[in-house]
């Protein structure tokens, strides 16, 4: 039965396909040792093509040529293959695949055109998007057995190709197809083909087998592989490590797939004595001949930190020795991993203490081993003299990554893990360098300083801040060298950042310096770009230190003159440089943000100015790409600072600007939606947000011209941030034009409920959506009661999967407590709204659910403040609304009682007052 389905497979694919190249003779050149089915294969596949009269010789046109064409430097012919490509591929796929496959395993062919048949094979199977990927994914898994057969053996075969390139593009390929497969219990022989007798490969197969391995481990999830087979991979993998190997292609491939084997190999770093051989041969490849094995071995150890920290113990010592060779000796690829093990390590540890706080303690089971401190003595000397070996251009690089740079990043989690004791660590080496007449031992000192002031307690900083700030200003005004200066900018605003502010007990800023700090910073910003650019983000801090200073602030005598100096640096031919326009800005929002009443007249001015600056770039005409570029990265500024400025002039008694601006605003952000630019419709339909919340009522006249807008912005899939922030707009308008917005809720339903259904948005959106059912619900009150058919399924649907669902790291840990937050917002919105309504009624039915779901939250006790918050809110809601229909309900409830108890008990203000709140409500009804 099978020999008959394949005989008329065959003869279907090729009797509607021009494409597949098959000089059969050629493509089964190679040796059938490993694939004794190969043989057989040829066999048929010559017989059925002399069966169905093709010559096996030539065809009406090849995919070799295609490919090659795809690849040419003439444009025309270019499009022309990627056209024919895509349309042999809709015409028949699995003919398709199957071309691309026999190009891949042919020595006969180009190089060329075996990598791009497979890299096009690969991206057949994959795709970023989850919803194209859950597509191509099910198109495998649909195409016929014999022909994904065939194309498996091919790929294996490629693995003992004389070509690099086309083994490694193989060895991708069958990673992706295993990715697919074994979850769905397919190709359960594919480890046992790829490990058998490998001991006897020549070198070349053996290191595209390790290769695939480990493109393998890094597809498949550790629980679709048991353990006789991790066992067996790392046994392979270590093997192939060993210094007993000859082959340093062989040793890195091994290299490189252990790193990713080990999330698998759980069970064996718990055996110690699995643990102990793995950890020597990782440590002995770290001191290979070959720069990419060390660096890749050091790689494992990166990964081992994190994964396998409680482990660590025996090694660490030895490891630092390790380490501390490498960064001091070695080649930069490999000295960066070295300093990237301790930056690693202080990142768990890290987490450890701030996870348990001030209830952690040296005693207790938590597994903090503090190995950052135990290195201190030793680590900190390392990491200083990396701060002296920078690069010349390494300021003006936006992407520069070097050992000084990560050095100072590893000091600063240093500083961050240990606190205070840092400090006398590393004042000598700033004392001793920070006036030398070398810029790099300068630099270095500068560097130093600014990298541990985020850890120690204000209190062992301030002193030597108020030292050093005033020898900072003068350094940033009158130093010499431009790496010195964008350093000490960069110091002075970590000071501003984490030693300025109301909480401060005494204050680093003063009247007696504020005049000088402002003065050097202005000048600085018309400094080289880099520098002007750390100037600006010092003056971001220094505002935001001032925010909760009440109704004065020491930058008032200073406002008029900041916003000119930094407007005047937008306009900077320059600006374009070092993100220097962007920084301004960014700086201009948060030194308005931060102002206070006594500079609202001159907010109000502001305004008028980047309107003007708006109108100027829409008027802009014939531009090339990269100015159309630049433009809309200036339009999504403006937006972004007309939003702070509304936002600002919201309240009384300055809204009257905000309205007397209103009509001209929204012309001018409706112009902006005609460019087709993400980025800017995002700003300006959260600008356009804060324009709903200013005016109110009177956005209703927007509605008609701006609606088209909000439905585009609903239906972007593919840039799922401008959907988020238009659902977030909608809760906005709702919340402006209350029981106006009704004329529009039937089209704006119709559409959020398209976008829950939809496989195609990106799932971060589905939250806020349910969000803005219950902004709806309120706004337009009992008549919401017309969605219930539709919205109401869906949320049970939802509230039911965010309860099925294990979260089994931090980001699904994460999205679950979003998703679950949206849920009880949708049901709080729609509870408030139905409230002293005839209609009530109608969500009786509901209300066993609601409750269930709340309980079924707080019974899994994994819940973040929000969720609480809103959970106990809900419970509230529900006796408040509901009253007497929900009281033998909510008496049977869980949450009503010890859920309710936890919360009244919470040291968050908010969810204790939530709770409050709900208590008297639940009273209400149980005493009726």
């Amino acid at each position: 039965m099978r020999f008959t389905s394949d005989v008329f497979f065959l003869r279907k694919n090729l009797q509607n396909s021009w494409l597949l190249n098959v000089r059969v003779s050629n493509c089964f050149s190679l040796s059938p040792l490993l694939f004794p089915s190969l043989c057989l294969f040829s066999f048929c596949l010559h017989f059925f093509l002399s069966l169905l009269g093709f010559d096996r010789y030539s065809m009406a046109m090849e995919i070799t040529q295609v490919l090659l064409n795809a690849q040419s430097v003439d444009g025309t012919v270019r499009r022309h293959a990627e056209e024919s490509l895509k349309q042999i591929q809709e015409q028949n796929l699995p003919g398709f695949l199957l071309s691309l496959a026999t190009e891949l395993v042919n020595e006969d062919k180009r190089v060329e055109s075996r990598k791009l048949a497979g890299l096009i094979l690969k991206n057949a199977l994959d795709a970023k998007e989850q919803h194209r990927k859950y597509e191509l994914v099910q198109r495998w898994l649909s195409l016929d057995v014999g022909v994904k057969n065939q194309i498996k053996t091919f790929l294996l075969q490629t693995l003992s190709s004389p070509v690099h390139d086309a083994r490694s593009t193989a060895s991708q390929v069958i990673a992706k197809v295993a990715g697919i497969e074994l979850p769905q219990k397919q190709w359960s022989e594919l480890i046992a083909s790829l490990l058998s007798n490998i001991h006897l490969l020549p070198p070349h197969a053996k290191q595209a087998t390790l290769e695939t391995l480990g493109y393998m481990c890094e597809e498949v999830s550790p629980d679709v592989v048991d353990q006789d087979q991790v066992n067996k991979i790392l046994t392979a993998v270590v093997q192939g490590m060993n210094a007993s190997e000859a082959n340093n292609d062989v040793r890195l491939a091994a290299t490189r797939a252990l790193y990713n084997a080990l999330g698998f190999a759980q069970a064996n770093f718990n055996n110690d004595m699995e643990r102990d051989y793995i950890m020597r041969v990782i440590c002995e490849a770290t001191l290979s001949n070959d720069v990419k094995i060390r660096q890749a071995a050091f790689e494992c150890l990166v990964a081992i930190s994190s994964t396998y920290y409680e482990k660590l113990s025996p090694y660490i010592k030895d490891i630092f020795s390790i380490t501390a060779k490498a960064v001091k000796e070695d080649e930069e690829p490999v000295a960066l991993q070295g300093i990237e093990f301790w930056s690693s390590i202080c990142d768990e540890e890290i987490d450890i203490l701030e996870e348990y706080g001030g209830d952690f303690s040296g005693d207790s089971d938590v597994p903090c081993f503090y190995f950052t401190k135990q290195a201190l003595p030793a680590l900190v000397p390392m990491l200083l003299e990396t701060l002296l070996k920078q690069e010349e251009d390494q300021d003006q690089d936006e992407g520069a990554w070097n050992i000084a740079m990560a050095g100072g990043t590893c000091l600063g989690l240093v500083a961050r893990t240990v606190g205070d004791d840092i400090v006398p660590l590393v004042m000598p080496f700033i004392q001793e360098n920070i006036q030398q007449p070398d810029w790099r031992k300068r630099e270095a000192a500068t560097y130093a300083f600014g990298s541990i002031l985020e850890g120690p307690s204000p209190d062992k900083l301030a002193p030597t801040v108020n030292i050093g700030l005033s020898f900072m200003l003068n350094a940033l005004m009158t130093d010499p060298s431009s790496h010195v200066k964008d350093t000490t900018a960069w110091t002075l605003g970590r000071i501003f950042e984490f030693l300025h502010g109301s909480a401060m007990e005494s204050p680093i800023i003063t009247p007696a310096n504020s005049q000088q700090i402002i003065t050097v910073l202005l000048h600085s910003m018309k400094d080289a770009p880099n520098v002007a650019e750390k100037a600006c983000g010092a003056l971001y801090f220094l505002a935001q230190g001032y925010e909760d200073t009440g109704s004065s602030s020491p930058l008032t005598p200073y406002f008029q003159e900041i916003v000119q100096s930094l407007l005047t640096v937008t306009r900077r031919e320059d600006a374009g440089e070092s993100r220097l326009r962007t920084a301004a800005y960014e700086t201009l929002n948060e030194v308005v943000r931060c102002s206070t009443d006594e500079t609202a007249a001159l907010v109000a001015q502001l305004i008028h100015v980047i309107m003007m600056e708006l109108h100027q770039t829409l008027e802009a005409q014939r531009l090339s790409s990269d100015e159309r570029e630049k433009q809309s990265e200036l339009q999504g500024l403006l937006c972004g600072c007309l939003q702070v400025i509304i936002q600002k002039l919201s309240s009384e008694p300055t809204k009257y600007v905000v309205l007397q601006h209103a009509d001209e605003i929204m012309r001018l952000f409706l112009r902006v939606f005609a460019c087709r630019n993400a980025t800017v419709h995002e700003e300006a339909m959260l600008a356009i947000g804060a324009l709903a919340y200013a005016t109110g009522p009177d956005f209703g006249k927007y509605m008609n011209d701006f609606y088209k807008y909000l439905e585009m912005g609903l239906q972007n899939f593919e840039e799922y941030q401008v959907c988020a922030v238009t659902v977030g707009v909608v809760g906005d308008v709702c919340r402006a034009l209350e029981d106006k917005v009704l004329p529009y809720c039937d089209a704006i339903m119709t559409q959020l409920l398209k976008d829950l259904s939809s496989d195609q948005l990106h799932r971060s959106v589905k939250p806020p959506i349910f969000s803005c059912f219950g902004d709806i619900a309120l706004a337009i009150s009992d008549s919401f009661d017309k969605y219930f058919t539709y919205a109401m399924p869906m949320l049970q649907s939802a509230a039911e999967l965010s309860t099925r669902t294990s979260a089994t790291d931090d980001e699904m840990i994460e999205y679950t407590n979003l998703l679950r937050n949206g849920i009880l917002e949708a049901y709080s919105g729609i509870l408030q709204g139905f409230k002293n309504s005839p209609k009530t009624q109608l969500l009786v039915p509901y209300a066993p659910h609601i409750l269930q779901f709340v309980d079924s939250i707080y019974l899994e006790k994994d819940m973040d403040d929000a969720v609480m918050k809103t959970a106990i809110g809900v419970l509230g809601d529900l006796a408040d609304t509901l009253g007497s229909n929900a009281s033998s309900l909510i008496q049977q409830s869980l949450s009503s009682r010890e859920f309710l108890n936890e919360c009244l008990s919470s040291t968050d203000l908010l969810i204790k007052e939530s709770a409050e709140w709900a208590r008297l409500a639940i009273s209400r009804v149980i005493s009726a």
